[in-house]
């Protein structure tokens, strides 16, 4: 397998590779060789899952190439990876398969500067190298061999190289010895294999003590986040790197990298000036890497958690603006052949509001990028009006980038970052911030489609529930729906009141097990038989055994639970019968609350020949009848009777005359949001009959 690796990374000129295993169960692909790269660059895709958004998982699960020309592409496709590797490389990613089927999935890449397509020689070699592995992967299952230990990756050496005469050592050690500056020699892993006397003395340490070590570990002034980061970009794009570092107290120093295969040699000299200018070292005006990678991480976490549009808004604007310096974020997207804008910080919206429901239009960045998919980065107004001569100043900002936000390889939207100072956007910059709108991006797309389903759902609750209460006199009424928290979708909670005759009025409440869309049918017909029941005149027992025999001729495979009400107004009475549903509250008129104890019937849909016994009850005016669902007195860790004592509380103490501010109350101080929430108050005015 070693030998295998090593050849087509030989055979395609390739700098490094991967190679990944699939499980058995086919559910992950675990990390099996690393070439060319240290373990722990490729450790954060030790085990990658077929569906996760990478290279390697689409070509193994669609079992075709992959290939990824270069850094924006990557930024664009892939934003995960791309955050945590914002460097200026090619990639290939393919299956590798034997005669039984796929077995695993290579992945080659390229230093910076190769061509935009592989070459035929790239083409075939990667092929053949990968049905060679299949093959060897096969032949070790058969033998029942292990191929690969998880989490722990081999890791090849690097070809080897010419070894050099005794007489050519002196000589090139003599060599650097006469040249200006320092050198040290870093192999793969980043570790000093070798160190000029003028390099240890540069940095201050004696050379046993920096060889073998990494320079951030052994030098601790050179432990800060643009260091690493310089030499991962040296490792993986395979292009010079520099930077200066702050030797303390007050010496600059400068350092060179030179990369190829083997590892990279570095040049060590004093700053030409005494201040760092570099901005690769200094981001202009903005936080280090280890802040943004911090912000960035955080985002990624939160985003997942984001289940509309405005929580997108506000998690991008919470985390991005911090993490990379800016002073105001737009967020946008197309509707309609307009643009539209999802939400803004640092900017007014008055300003805003001349944009939003504009024509798309070319001239305007934010829809430019939409129609292009492609990035653009302004440090200054005048490089702005270069490209959209129609802009004007407006914003007072001094710096802005465009990103399109990116969902199954198309543009659905743009963010816009300002900054209120001019910036440079250095190549590994604009990398981290087009990743970043990858992620944003497949965030804004779940969560539309999210805010879509949500819109139906409701809908089609409102549609099932009563629009508006009969008017009935002699009678006050008020009715409240809270829908559960947000992600459950939508539930079979349902209330109505159906007036029967000048003097009499059913009421009725119920509660259908589950929160979907089954549920919310359901409800539409319990609610429809209980009516057809009670308009023909049927008492509350018969009303209920009808709905119920017709529930379990349906057998929808659901429970409901159901309280019905004849309130005869002329007479002052009620009659109520309940078929497992919480049972009721009365206020009597001198502000007593207490539970009325209807004789209990078994839920609607599972007995057909259950009964529903009934108790009646007076029916005074002045009095407050209250229906609910569980909604509002249950919810993890509370004791439904201390709940329903709460809730009888809080009636008690309520205003009678004022039910809409009663209803307020009760809704208010339900113990959790976590189911639906029905509640009808009935309260009888005296001279109703």
């Amino acid at each position: 397998m070693d030998t295998a690796v090593a050849a087509v990374v030989r055979a395609t000129g390739a700098s490094g590779a991967l190679l990944y295993i699939l499980t058995p169960d086919r559910e992950a692909l675990w990390l099996s060789h690393v070439s060319g790269v240290p373990r722990e660059v490729a450790a954060p895709w030790s085990r990658v899952a077929p569906g996760d958004p990478m290279p390697v998982a689409d070509a193994v699960r669609e079992e075709r190439l992959v290939w990824v020309s270069g850094q924006v592409e990557m930024a664009r496709r892939y934003p995960r990876p791309a955050v945590v590797l914002p460097y200026d490389f090619a990639l290939a990613a393919v299956p590798v398969a034997s005669d039984s089927g796929v077995r695993g999935g290579l992945v080659l890449f390229w230093p910076s500067g190769h061509p935009p397509q592989l070459s035929r020689v790239e083409h075939d070699a990667l092929r053949a190298g990968s049905r060679r592995l299949g093959h060897l992967i096969e032949q070790a299952a058969r033998r029942g061999e292990p191929v690969v230990s998880p989490g722990r990756p081999r890791v090849l050496p690097p070809e080897p190289g010419r070894t050099p005469t005794a007489e050519e050592a002196w000589a090139g050690t003599a060599l650097l010895d006469r040249l200006p500056g320092g050198y040290v020699g870093l192999n793969l892993n980043g570790r000093i294999t070798l160190v000029t006397p003028a390099a240890a003395e540069l940095v201050d340490a004696a050379p046993e003590r920096l060889l073998g070590s990494l320079p951030w570990e052994a030098l601790p002034w050179m432990d800060v986040p643009h260091v690493e980061d310089r030499y991962r970009a040296a490792l993986i794009s395979r292009t010079p790197q520099t930077f200066r570092v702050l030797r303390p107290p007050d010496t600059w120093l400068s350092f060179e990298l030179y990369p190829d295969p083997s590892g990279i040699s570095v040049r060590i000299d004093r700053a030409a000036d005494g201040r760092e200018p570099d901005p690769l070292s200094e981001t202009a005006h903005g936080p280090g890497r280890a802040t943004v990678l911090y912000h960035l991480m955080h985002l990624a976490t939160t985003l997942t958690e984001a289940v509309g549009v405005q929580d997108v808004v506000d998690q991008t604007a919470q985390q991005l603006l911090p993490a990379l310096g800016a002073q105001g974020m737009v967020l946008m997207t197309s509707e309609d052949g307009r643009l539209r804008i999802l939400g803004h910080r640092g900017y007014s919206t008055e300003l805003l509001g001349r944009f939003d429901g504009a024509p798309l239009s070319r001239d305007i960045p934010g829809a430019a990028v939409l129609a292009t998919g492609e990035a653009g980065f302004f440090p200054s107004f005048r490089q702005m009006v270069a490209a959209y001569p129609k802009m004007t100043h407006e914003d007072g900002m001094a710096a802005w980038a465009v990103l399109p936000l990116i969902a199954s390889s198309r543009p659905i939207g743009s963010v816009l970052l300002s900054y209120d100072r001019p910036r440079a956007f250095p190549p590994s910059e604009r990398a981290v911030l087009t990743s970043l709108a990858g992620l944003v991006g497949q965030a804004l797309d779940r969560a539309r489609l999210y805010d879509s389903k949500d819109r139906l759902a409701h809908r089609l609750q409102s549609a099932l529930l009563p629009h508006g209460l009969p008017s009935v006199p002699g009678l006050r009424v008020v009715a409240r729906y809270l829908p559960a928290a947000r992600g459950l979708g939508i539930g079979g909670d349902f209330y109505d009141l159906i007036r029967l005759d000048e003097k009499t009025v059913a009421a009725a409440i119920g509660d259908v097990q589950g929160h979907n869309v089954d549920a919310a049918a359901l409800m539409g017909q319990v609610r429809t038989a209980v009516h057809a029941h009670a308009t023909v005149g049927a008492p509350p027992d018969h009303v209920l055994g009808g709905t119920n025999r017709l529930l379990t001729d349906l057998d929808p495979g659901l429970f409901t639970s159901c309280l019905y009400a004849h309130l005869n107004l002329g007479r002052g009475r009620a009659c109520l019968a309940t078929a497992g549903h919480p049972p009721p509250l009365i206020r009597h008129s001198d502000g007593r609350t207490e539970l009325l104890d209807i004789p209990p019937g078994l839920l609607l849909g599972i007995d057909p020949t259950a009964r529903y016994p009934s108790l009646e009850c007076a029916l005074p005016p002045g009095c407050v009848l209250v229906f609910y669902t569980d909604g509002l007195v249950e919810a993890p860790g509370v004791d439904p009777d201390d709940a329903t004592a709460a809730l009888a509380g809080l009636v008690e103490h309520s205003d009678p005359d004022d039910l809409e501010a009663m209803a307020d109350t009760l809704v208010r101080h339900a113990p959790a949001p976590g189911d639906d929430i029905a509640l009808l108050l009935l309260s009888p005015t005296p001279g109703g009959g």
